[in-house]
């Protein structure tokens, strides 16, 4: 409709039939777009049948629906460099297009310079992950139409590739990784799949039925990530003064409590179902960090700290 605004604008007496080859839509959309501008928007929007094209009426300086904040184009040019984050995958193409006509739309009274950003904003990550665009696209495009897939899956540690047979539920970026969240048939359950350990993938040819029940909300609530378990651990965290800031300026998981220590610490308490991801973090903090409860908890970093101080043989 902005383009369609844009082309009575120009006066050239546009019809639904050039108009349908710009846009590459059909003329039946340009027809209830025309309508609606002016039905709903009361534009004054009349067809000339001697020059076979629609025109304005009158004056129509701007479109009704774009009334754009300073605040809003700021959010628009940030959104924008966030796409860095979806370099690679099938997202990037689509997402850049869109915010294209969006820029185009705008008025010709605003000036939106998006290469000057690249001195003031940008999005960066730690670990980049390594994608394959055409598995992650197989995958994103099974999900939406529910369409079961044979996978050939390596895990962690194994040498040869598994074959799984599995119906996607879900793919979600958590923490800069993608996972795939699928009905795995060989077990029988709801399995976490890394898109980037995928080493073929095709189409069964069936389709199928998600399972009643199946939130990934729930799913994670008590997991520290992805690693989601059976367990019903409470988690009791120490932290030194040195690193209590960092701790008070993130929200580290939904169900955290934060008690401020005289000493200048803080205590972090978590109800998790799963050790396996919280154990890795407090790893990463080093001696800075201690584990007050659960017993378990403080034996595997304890164990791991010593592994890591080993000499190699």
């Amino acid at each position: 409709m902005l383009r369609i605004h844009q082309a009575l604008k120009a006066g050239g007496y546009p019809n639904a039939a050039s108009l349908a080859r710009d846009l590459e839509v059909s003329s039946k959309s340009i027809h209830r777009d025309l309508e609606f501008m002016r039905d709903r928007l009361g534009l004054p929007i009349e067809y000339d049948a001697p020059r076979f094209g629609y025109w304005y009426t009158e004056e129509v300086e701007n479109f009704p629906t774009i009334q754009f904040t300073e605040g809003e184009l700021f959010a628009l040019v940030v959104a924008e460099k966030a796409l860095q984050q979806y370099r690679g995958t099938s997202f990037e193409r689509p997402l850049l297009s869109a915010l294209r006509k969006m820029e185009q739309s705008l008025p010709d009274t605003i000036s939106l310079s998006l290469n000057d950003v690249d001195q003031t904003i940008s999005f960066r990550t730690r670990a980049e992950p390594i994608q394959d665009l055409a598995t992650f696209d197989a995958l994103a495009k099974a999900t939406a139409a529910r369409q079961q897939l044979r996978l050939s899956y390596r895990k962690p540690g194994q040498r040869e590739p598994e074959q799984r047979v599995v119906d996607p539920y879900h793919l979600a970026n958590i923490n800069g990784e993608w996972f795939l969240f699928a009905y795995d048939h060989l077990r029988k359950d709801i399995r976490t799949f890394v898109p980037a350990r995928i080493k073929a993938i095709e189409r069964t040819g069936q389709t199928f039925e998600r399972r009643h029940g199946f939130s990934l909300e729930k799913r994670l609530r008590g997991s520290f990530g992805v690693q989601s378990g059976h367990g019903d651990f409470e988690v009791l965290i120490r932290f030194n003064q040195r690193v209590a800031d960092y701790v008070h300026e993130k929200r580290w998981h939904n169900s955290q409590r934060l008690r401020c220590l005289k000493d200048g610490g803080v205590e972090l308490s978590m109800s998790l179902s799963s050790l396996l991801e919280v154990e890795r973090w407090v790893l990463s903090w080093g001696g800075d960090a201690t584990v007050i409860r659960p017993l378990e908890l403080a034996e595997s970093v304890r164990r791991a700290a010593r592994r890591i101080l080993q000499s190699p043989h």
